[in-house]
């Protein structure tokens, strides 16, 4: 074949199969600004805020400023897939050495509301103890607890969360969002890019964190000391959700969920008594990790060892005697929450079994209805959060805020059950001798039982210092702080710590 002729099939393969490259190049850049029309449907959220309050704590008036704000978030290109918001609370005039605290909330799926306007908040609305209800006036009034008096607060939302948002499509927001390890790293640059845009990177730092919040904490301490370049001077880890291997269906070998879960049973029952406090619950624990659990390891073969477990979780519990024989002493929460108040018709809450509310299907041979302390608190909660922002602050939006996603929480990748949260808290422990962590459990929860922290805690090296970690256990349940006292004395314990 001649040069000429080659020539010649080259110009006219190009002149055929450039309307087709022409035609890929438009469909492709259709798809792009599609995509790029479909963020763009999303009205802007406002820009932040602030406004100046008072509130009473601590027994003296507190002057301070509440800011609703805006993070974004951008991937490894820069581009931007996702906006915080982010509600923060900070006292003028405060020099360098003023520490400031982020709390994050857990679910996966839930706002930091619960923490801001149940625990530590300057503000608060009464939530989460028997006898609370849908329709109660979300009114929030001083909080005599909040910590305002003693560091700053920034309260997080994470993407799905509150008004935080994706601005990419369900995968990539999956991928970018909705999974354990993508959800520290985001979260981490968030906690770093406020203290720069507040120039607060001299500030004594901790960070909170309340249930799944207590899996972020340590992670997420970690990953600031290491890989972003900030160091914290303490943690708080409130209910906490820390090795979820122990937990239910973590082996088919372990006694360890019916050992995590038998204390808070036998506390809620003392408590019902008007028996509980520290000493009666010292026995508790001494017979769980002693007596109870040389017995289940020697199995349902042994009777005598089955005759003693069903005799002490009988006694310790207050169930049925002919239930706990049925199941050979080892009784799953479901069970324990339907069969304790069947009597009266009501469930028990797993975050406190001692909030109830009527059984709907009280014949079904299965629990047919939510959580009944969850489904109590998200119209207050987000009625009251709601109102702050977008009446008070003025931070105006009408898109939707969702304390608790549902949604978020079933999109979650958890991988495998691990023990990621205690292997970073150790390291970071051990990298800063001066870090010092808390961390606090309701006598009563079953959701995330405290003594799974306490066989956590008890198993760690003492990293030089005696109580370096410190575990204190108050009554009530997963939101313990809903008591007046609980709160108070959680406050105190953390006092010491900001101390």
């Amino acid at each position: 074949m001649t040069l000429s002729r080659s020539l010649s099939l080259v110009a006219l393969l190009l002149a055929t199969t450039a309307p087709a490259l022409a035609q890929t190049d438009r469909t492709t850049t259709t798809v792009e600004k599609k995509k790029d029309d479909d963020q763009l449907k999303l009205p802007p959220l406002p820009a932040d805020k602030t406004i100046t309050q008072t509130a009473r704590i601590g027994g003296r008036t507190i002057t301070y400023k509440a800011t609703v704000g805006t993070i974004a978030v951008r991937d490894d290109k820069g581009k931007e897939i996702g906006q915080v918001v982010y509600t923060a609370y900070t006292v003028p005039g405060g020099d360098v050495a003023r520490p400031v605290t982020f709390a994050f909330n857990g679910g996966p799926g839930a706002a930091s509301v619960y923490l801001n306007m149940g625990a530590v908040g300057p503000k608060r609305v009464q939530f989460g103890a028997q006898g609370d209800a849908p329709s109660d006036a979300p009114i929030a009034r001083d909080n005599p607890n909040s910590w305002l008096d003693m560091t700053d607060l920034v309260f997080i939302d994470p993407i799905g969360t509150g008004f935080s948002r994706s601005l990419v499509d369900a995968d990539e927001t999956k991928k970018a969002f909705y999974a354990n390890d993508p959800d520290i790293k985001y979260l981490s640059k968030v906690v770093y890019d406020w203290l720069v845009k507040e120039g607060r990177l001299r500030s004594p730092k901790y960070v909170m964190g309340e249930s799944y919040g207590g899996y972020r904490v340590p992670r997420i301490a970690y990953e600031l000391q290491s890989q972003i370049g900030v160091g914290l001077n303490g943690l708080i880890l409130v209910s906490p959700y820390l090795d979820p291997a122990s937990g239910d269906n973590g082996t088919a070998l372990s006694p360890l969920p019916w050992m995590i879960d038998l204390p808070s049973m036998a506390a809620a029952n003392l408590e019902r008594k008007g028996q509980l406090n520290a000493t009666t619950m010292a026995e508790v624990e001494a017979y769980t990790r002693g007596d109870f659990a040389r017995d289940l390891l020697l199995g349902r073969a042994n009777a005598e060892a089955v005759q003693r477990v069903v005799g002490n979780v009988t006694r310790l519990t207050g169930l049925d005697p002919a239930l706990v024989q049925r199941m050979g002493g080892r009784v799953d929460s479901r069970t324990y929450l339907r069969e304790i108040h069947r009597a009266d018709g009501t469930i028990g809450s797993v975050y406190d079994s001692n909030v109830t509310a009527f059984d709907p299907f009280p014949w079904s041979p299965r629990q047919e209805s939510n959580d009944p302390l969850l489904d109590s608190l998200i119209a207050p909660t987000t009625s009251a959060m709601v109102d702050f922002v977008t009446r008070e602050v003025g931070w105006k939006t009408d898109a939707r805020y969702n304390a608790l996603s549902y949604a978020v929480n079933a999109a979650w990748d958890r991988g495998q059950p691990a023990d990621t949260p205690v292997t970073d808290l150790r390291k970071a422990i051990a990298n800063d001798p001066k870090m010092r962590v808390l961390i606090v459990h309701g006598w009563d929860d079953l959701s995330c039982p405290f003594f799974a922290s306490r066989l956590i805690v008890d198993q760690m090296p003492a990293f030089g210092v005696p109580e370096r970690v410190q575990l204190r256990v108050y009554p009530g349940g997963h939101m313990f702080y809903s008591r007046t006292d609980s709160g108070a004395s959680f406050k105190n314990d953390a006092a010491a710590m900001y101390r």
